[in-house]
């Protein structure tokens, strides 16, 4: 349980370094990002353990994913949005 927990923190923290390498100019702070995956990953380790068992290859990948989902959700729009009146 230790080591599940211990990887889906190192893979959530990945995937946030991962997309502060990729995306810098579309994320808030780097504290933020990292923060967000970790915890996105140790939830979705919590999630995937208590709903499919204790399979670590599954634990893992399902730490990846909420970690993934859950620093999407931080992006911003890349360019400036346009505003059109409705009257016109």
């Amino acid at each position: 349980m230790f080591l599940e927990a211990l990887g889906s923190v190192i893979l959530g923290l990945a995937v946030a370094w991962l997309a502060m390498y990729r995306l810098p100019h579309r994320l808030p702070a780097r504290r933020l990002v990292l923060s967000t995956g970790a915890a996105g990953g140790l939830f979705g380790a919590f999630l995937t353990h208590s709903a499919l068992g204790g399979n670590l290859l599954l634990v893992l990948t399902g730490a990846v994913a909420v970690a993934t989902a859950s620093v999407s959700l931080l992006l911003r729009p890349a360019g400036r949005l346009r505003r059109h009146s409705a009257t016109v």
